[in-house]
């Protein structure tokens, strides 16, 4: 096992830096980046052999590609990867998402915007808003509905196994058209039209990258059951953002739950819509907080330092992205 430097790039507090400690303790050595003088940022990360990052863009303002000659794993704190510049980093770098680090949170979450959209709850409270009392428009039930889940990972499966307890059957979708969970169907993206089809709720907890950028359009939307609810906890980039907008405003027994928008803080450095989603009945939003509960940070840390102890001692690694 080889002795080696762990940059961790993103802010962490005195109180909760023991994780690295207790995983990384006596395996490397770990340097808090933002514990170093900006006129020696660039020589700790010359030195590095992992980087343990979060925001790349705003953690490392530009580095080059010359800074990373020694740099032989990168590992996210975040699930998602589409934030990442490859062109940075050493082709033989192995990068590695925190998949499944937030799954729990996340399923909760999905079921969540499920039931309020199902149960009409945000509806009912602004009509009650106005004075009226309507009993008579029927409510939706979970059971025995299909629940397509696009990205069966781990989100996918704790949302599964959440659904699970309503009575929802489940098809979903992944890489690899394969899985070990009690599931009534698992095919790959060449299966997404008879998933989408099937399905009276579609989950999105795919990555965004080159093959899913965009591959929920107008054309997709219309394959879909005209009473669907369409659940995206992901990236917002899945979707075509005017498809979406145009199928709800056409369509009002279609619903929306988006956690994931198209213009984000993280990524844009700020929140933008360029429809008026918030103003449709059909929609429910939420800030992009599916994963954010108390203490839902530190056990992400230790999921990541988790799989930089995997890489130092070669064992298997989770999450590795390829990079085309």
């Amino acid at each position: 096992m080889n002795f080696m430097n762990v940059a961790v790039t993103f802010y962490i507090a005195e109180n909760e830096r023991y994780l690295y400690k207790e995983a990384l303790g006596n395996k490397a050595n770990v340097i808090f980046l933002k514990d170093v003088n900006k006129e020696d940022r660039e020589k700790v990360l010359e030195k590095a052999d992992i980087l343990l990052t979060w925001n790349v863009p705003k953690e490392l303002n530009g580095a080059g590609k010359t800074l990373f000659n020694r740099l032989r794993f990168i590992q996210l704190l975040s699930a998602g990867y589409d934030h990442l510049n490859f062109n940075i980093f050493p082709d033989d770098c192995l990068i590695a998402a925190n998949q499944g680090a937030y799954a729990e949170p996340m399923a909760e979450h999905i079921v969540a915007m499920i039931l309020a959209l199902s149960k009409r709850l945000l509806i009912n409270h602004k009509k009650l808003l106005q004075g009226e009392f309507d009993q008579i428009t029927l409510n939706r039930s979970l059971k025995n509905s299909i629940a397509g889940i696009i990205g069966f990972g781990g989100i996918g499966k704790a949302a599964a196994e959440l659904l699970k307890n309503f009575g929802v059957k489940t098809l979903a979708v992944n890489t690899s058209g394969a899985t070990d969970a009690d599931i009534e169907f698992i095919g790959t993206l060449n299966d997404l039209d008879y998933v989408l089809s099937k399905s009276d709720i579609v989950i999105l907890s795919i990555p965004l990258n080159n093959l899913t950028r965009g591959f929920i359009g107008k054309r997709e939307l219309e394959l879909m059951k005209p009473t669907a609810i369409l659940i995206n906890i992901a990236r917002g980039d899945l979707i075509v953002e005017k498809d979406l907008f145009d199928h709800l405003v056409s369509n009002p027994e279609f619903s929306a739950g988006i956690d994931a928008w198209w213009i984000e803080p993280f990524r844009n450095g700020e929140f933008r819509l360029n429809f008026p989603f918030l103003d449709l009945p059909n929609v429910i939003g939420s800030p992009h907080n599916s994963a954010v509960i108390a203490d839902s940070l530190i056990d992400g840390q230790k999921r990541a330092a988790e799989n930089v102890v995997n890489f130092i001692e070669n064992k298997p690694v989770r999450g590795i992205v390829k990079r085309d």
